[in-house]
């Protein structure tokens, strides 16, 4: 949100006061606290009459700092996140000397002195990372009444900002207005189903916004040398991060935040869906899989969409039995064939719907503040809410989720949970502003928490479309409803990296479009960018995903692409591990793993899957990519070809290969099946060591059952390679690519 007409001038009914100066800073509670009038104090009567603003600083955790900044501390806000890491201790030392307050936590220090003008600076091992300077730090009311307070973040020359969640514009956000609020929009819209308010930049830090509701983000807008950030209130607050490499950031940021769930092999594999408005019963379903067995296509997964239930009365838990006459068997069959099933959910009770007299004489659905259940007809016909601040409510909800995985679900596709009103009441008294965004967890959350439960920490996965800070810790999270066009494809990886920069470990896309039907081309190159994602899912809006209807090269194009992601399950769920030890994506923009280099920073047309393996997809129908190589020597997957790096490259391919490149120095796990996604990694393991210097490189190898890691010991010399393991072991083959 802006508030000021240039530099110069405020907007029309806009007041605007600053904090202009540190009029006391002293140690309080183990940080600190500055009193930041909105005048300079030049004497006594300047101290009468005028608004002040408190700023307190504080360390939750090892190179984290806290600042909160207050108008009036007594009016009743939205609250924070829950962030498990932050256990309400403060570590850090203060000091104030000569009335120059500093709070250091680990490599972090905060500075705030007295006088004018008002400045608070945060620097790392000496260097200044970011601050906030004159007109900075403001009290804001607009023309219709509301408060709001801002804050800005200088910007240095050359520094760009990531994150801000699941957007599917540029991946640099330098530019960019930048709204918090979930909101149903699909993937070609500046909205998102995925808003989390934090970022961090290519200078080493990263900044968390702790307000659940509304924030607006002018990255480099409202002024360009700086971000602002802004809520409706009377308080503020927000977390700086050190790094300092964007790795960094996210393993502390994450390590607050929580972290993601570790999810299992099998969901690594190919999923089928019946998509959503095709017409589809139990023969269908059959036909598809059948049809993929006698395709020599491996598929892990199947999904039923919403049709599953009878139309008009979604949610209610209850196979359509004109489609499904017996689901108990049918889920038999199906796990006869060994594949998981996955149905479709949402949060939403229509009136038709046996639940919903159920849910509203019970006192579990939102309510109106004159007590009337909230409805709409948009989606369902006079839909409800499950009030899930209600613990009876999930209570309620998740029974039924249970007697589902007891016939035999084994995921659940939680959809919507974005479309959340704010003139509700809520059960535990909820800020309805906090619950439009903070729904998505608590919803996520009672579905997870059932998997967890009926099926184990190892086993448990969600296909989530909504999620705001909090949400990575329960993946998987897919990009929504896009489009059946190579336009569309680039959108959505943007989405998919830019997610990514939150923490979002896990991450799957429509393959082939959510809307339309793509021609056999698109649908082709999708599926080669859609097998080399974390997770990987055929789904279509009014149409079928399965490669057949399309041609009989996109057979093979789905079969070779398949095969090959599960051979390299090994590498992929070591990746995983990865993201559930430290908060590193799978999927990771270039920036994250090529810090260094500034030919990268705007790249958003592919990607590192885990820290070796660089993946281009192919957004044009003619099969021509320009593909950027950082510095050292890569090695071509598909030819075996070594080329050096530093530069741009413009390559064509057919549809049975894309850029896939090899980092100098690697040694990829590649497993011995190419048939299902969840088997004994190290049996008949492979390790394809790729040129590099002389030198030890270890590569561990973590049994997806047992969560058991082995580990490797590879030494390269002259162009040869030995491999040594734990006593006891049985030493993979080596297969060296090029020396």
């Amino acid at each position: 949100m802006k508030f000021t007409d240039g530099y110069w001038e405020i907007l029309p009914g806009v007041t605007a006061l600053y904090a202009q100066e540190a009029h006391d800073v002293w140690e309080q509670d183990g940080g600190l606290v500055a009193y930041a009038p909105t005048k300079r104090i030049a004497g006594r009567g300047d101290t009468l009459n005028r608004p002040m603003l408190t700023v307190s600083l504080s360390s939750p955790a090892e190179g984290v700092i806290r600042v909160r900044i207050d108008h009036h501390q007594g009016t009743r806000g939205r609250g924070g996140f829950d962030l498990p890491g932050d256990d309400g201790s403060r570590v850090g030392e203060v000091s104030v000397v000569d009335g120059v307050g500093t709070l250091t936590s680990g490599a972090l220090t905060a500075t705030v002195g007295e006088g004018a003008p008002w400045s608070l600076e945060f620097s790392s091992g000496g260097e200044r990372l970011t601050g906030s300077g004159h007109r900075s730090v403001g009290y804001v009311t607009d023309a219709s009444g509301r408060s709001f307070v801002h804050e800005q973040l200088d910007l240095g020359v050359g520094e760009h900002v990531y994150g801000l969640g699941e957007r599917f514009g540029p991946l640099v956000k330098n530019g960019q207005t930048v709204e918090i609020w979930n909101a149903d929009g699909g993937t070609s819209s500046e909205q998102a189903y995925k808003n989390v308010p934090f970022y961090l930049t290519n200078k080493g830090y990263g900044v968390l916004v702790d307000d659940p509701g509304a924030v607006s983000f002018e990255v480099g807008t409202e002024s360009v040398e700086r971000v602002q950030f802004s809520v409706e209130g009377e308080s503020l607050e927000y977390l700086v991060i050190a790094g300092p490499t964007g790795k960094d950031v996210l393993e502390r940021y994450t390590a607050l935040a929580g972290r993601p769930a570790l999810v299992p092999a099998w969901s690594y594999g190919l999923w089928l869906t019946t998509s959503f408005t095709t017409d589809y019963d139990e023969a269908t379903v059959t036909s598809f899989i059948d049809g993929f067995a006698e395709r020599d296509l491996p598929l892990s997964a199947f999904h039923f969409d919403c049709f599953w239930m009878r139309e008009f009365s979604w949610t209610d838990f209850v196979w359509d039995p004109r489609a499904f006459p017996d689901p108990d068997a049918m889920l038999a069959r199906l796990h006869d064939k060994g594949l998981h099933v996955c149905v479709w959910i949402n949060p939403y009770i229509a009136q038709r719907s046996p639940l919903f007299a159920e849910g509203a004489a019970a006192g579990y659905l939102v309510k109106k503040a004159n007590g009337d259940v909230w409805q709409w007809d948009m989606w369902q016909a006079g839909m409800a809410l499950v009030d899930f601040t209600n613990p009876e409510a999930v209570a309620w909800y998740q029974g039924y989720l249970r007697q589902l995985t007891a016939q035999g679900v084994d995921s659940f596709k939680t959809d919507f949970g974005e479309r959340i009103p704010t003139d509700v009441v809520w059960h535990d008294g909820s800020h309805p502003e906090a619950m439009h965004n903070l729904y998505a967890q608590l919803y996520n959350q009672a579905v997870h928490e059932v998997l967890v439960d009926e099926r184990g920490e190892r086993d448990a996965v969600v296909f989530a479309r909504s999620a705001t800070v909090g949400g990575q810790t329960m993946p998987v999270h897919w990009g929504g409803d896009n489009s059946s066009s190579h336009v569309s494809m680039a959108e959505t990886l943007r989405g998919g990296l830019s997610l990514s920069m939150g923490g979002f470990g896990f991450w799957a896309h429509d393959m082939g479009g959510f809307e339309g039907l793509p021609d056999a081309g698109v649908f082709k190159r999708w599926v080669a960018f859609g097998l080399l994602s974390s997770h990987s899912r055929l789904h279509g809006s009014s149409s079928y995903r399965v490669p057949w209807l399309f041609d009989d090269e996109a057979v093979d194009v789905t079969r070779s692409f398949t095969k090959l992601k599960l051979s390299l399950m090994p590498y992929l769920f070591q990746a995983g591990v990865e993201a559930h030890e430290r908060g590193v994506p799978v999927m990771r923009p270039m920036v994250l793993e090529f810090d260094r280099d500034r030919a990268v920073v705007h790249v958003d047309t592919q990607y590192m899957l885990g820290s070796d393996l660089l993946v281009a997809p192919v957004f044009s129908a003619d099969g021509t990519v320009e593909v950027y190589l950082p510095h050292g020597r890569w090695t071509n997957w598909f030819t075996g070809e070594v080329v050096d790096g530093g530069s741009w490259r413009t390559e064509r391919h057919g549809f049975d290969t894309l850029p896939l490149y090899v980092r100098e120095g690697a040694v990829v796990p590649v497993g011995a099946r190419d048939d299902r996604p969840d088997y004994d990694y190290v049996d008949g393991l492979t390790l394809h060591v790729f040129p590099g210097p002389d030198g030890v490189r270890e590569v561990t190898v973590t049994d997806q059952a047992t969560g058991e890691p082995t580990v490797f010991r590879v030494e390269r010399r002259g162009g040869a390679a030995e491999v040594t393991g734990p006593e006891g072991a049985t030493l993979p083959a080596l297969v060296v690519r090029a020396s």
